[in-house]
């Protein structure tokens, strides 16, 4: 009776409105239904017929006067199946695949949801894949399974989809070593194209879940994301001004220069440069040599293009040897930036900060992604504030990195995993 005084008498909805939002009286809720809907604002009417549950007529009152968004927006995930159904078959009398599949999704029929989501049209393919890849994670179904990795590679439409979408998929159905695979090759496209930010990142992201679900990484996921990681922290160095860490580095990704064929001579003519600068001037000459062979010498900038002619021309094979460390796990001495110990034969964990080899009594930890970094290093390059850690991209509080006493030697190389999923 207040609800209709306020609507009635005192012309005042937005009393009503607050009384039936905070009474959520369903008798209410009616009554202010039918007063939007005498005003023709269909959309308010569909929400308080919603609130006074009767989902009947706010269904057809949204079909009729073409309100089926706003009323599917309004029922949100709280619907039961047959709610959804109803807007599925809506959609789907109106031609709308996209819609049609993902309510026959939210009403659980993943079947007739991936049979509308493979026939989006093209500018709905991203949307319409990410409900699906989530259908058939939950459905279970062999055949299901099968369909969507057919539209996938293109056998149902001609048009073969981005790999992500197969390794999303190998996600959701929680199969991880195909995951795996998959993600190796989309960072391996991504490599070849010069796009190494994004490579790393996509390694990096499946590494995580791979140790997540205690599943061995494979040695070849293991050696590209550190390469990945070596060439992004050239950048770091060469930022702070520490040539002689960006030099190493540098050397490591140049004798690995095959991985990366989009940009052979820049990382070359990098190596030359930053090796002279530091003082290394043997591998400084070594590389120079290389860039001068006929396949490169035509993409050599011409800026450092005489300099190195000249490092090659005058050599200086003057270089002092890399300092040493000892190895975490058998203590025998090698170069800081060597991860193959020629004693024990492991492969060592790096420093995410320094990309040398990890020092069991300088141990820490990123605290969030827990990869590892020596502590006084880690702890000094993030002093500044604000600093992302440089594998997981998340900053760093230095006062939160703790010396770690007996650190898992290998936990970021996957050596502890249990199980092969």
């Amino acid at each position: 009776c207040v609800i209709r005084i306020n609507l009635d008498h005192l012309r005042n909805p937005k009393e009503a409105v607050r009384i039936v939002q905070e009474t959520q009286s369903v008798d209410g809720a009616r009554v202010v239904a039918k007063f939007f809907q005498n005003l023709g604002d269909y959309a308010s009417a569909i929400q308080f017929l919603v609130v006074s549950k009767c989902n009947t007529e706010a269904f057809a009152l949204a079909e009729e006067h073409n309100q089926m968004a706003q009323y599917a927006d309004i029922i949100g995930d709280d619907a039961t199946s047959e709610d959804y159904i109803a807007i599925a078959k809506h959609y789907e009398s109106h031609g709308k695949p996209l819609q049609c599949g993902n309510f026959f999704f939210k009403a659980g029929d993943y079947a007739k949801a991936l049979h509308y989501l493979i026939r989006v049209p093209p500018n709905e393919v991203d949307t319409a894949l990410d409900i699906a890849i989530e259908a058939v994670g939950k459905a279970h179904k062999d055949s299901l399974t099968h369909q969507l990795i057919d539209y996938l590679m293109g056998e149902i439409d001609g048009v073969p989809k981005a790999a992500r979408y197969l390794f999303n998929l190998y996600m959701s159905l929680k199969q991880y070593r195909e995951a795996a695979r998959t993600a190796i090759i989309i960072a391996k496209e991504d490599q070849a194209s010069g796009s190494y930010r994004t490579a790393h990142d996509v390694l990096f992201e499946m590494y995580q879940n791979l140790l997540k679900q205690k599943i061995k990484i494979p040695n070849e996921m293991v050696h590209n994301l550190m390469l990945l990681h070596s060439y992004i922290l050239v950048k770091i160095h060469v930022k702070k001004g520490d040539h002689l860490k960006a030099a190493r580095m540098l050397i490591r990704v140049a004798s690995n220069i095959s991985k990366f064929p989009s940009h052979i001579a820049q990382i070359l003519t990098s190596t030359v440069v930053e090796c002279y600068r530091s003082g290394l001037k043997a591998s400084a000459f070594s590389y120079a040599a290389m860039l001068l062979r006929p396949e490169y010498r035509s993409q050599i900038d011409p800026k450092w293009k005489k300099k190195i002619e000249q490092i090659v021309r005058k050599p200086d094979k003057q270089e002092e040897e890399e300092p040493t460390d000892p190895c975490p796990q058998c203590g025998a001495l090698l170069p800081q930036t060597t991860l193959e110990c020629g004693e024990c034969k492991n492969t060592l964990p790096y420093c995410i900060v320094t990309g040398r080899h990890m020092l069991k009594e300088d141990w820490t930890e990123c605290t969030h992604c827990s990869w590892p970094a020596l502590y006084s290093v880690f702890r000094e390059f993030a002093e500044g504030g604000a600093t992302p850690c440089p594998i997981c991209g998340v900053v760093v509080n230095p006062q939160e990195l703790k010396l770690i006493a007996e650190p898992n030697l290998y936990a970021k190389l996957g050596e502890a995993a249990s199980s092969e999923g």
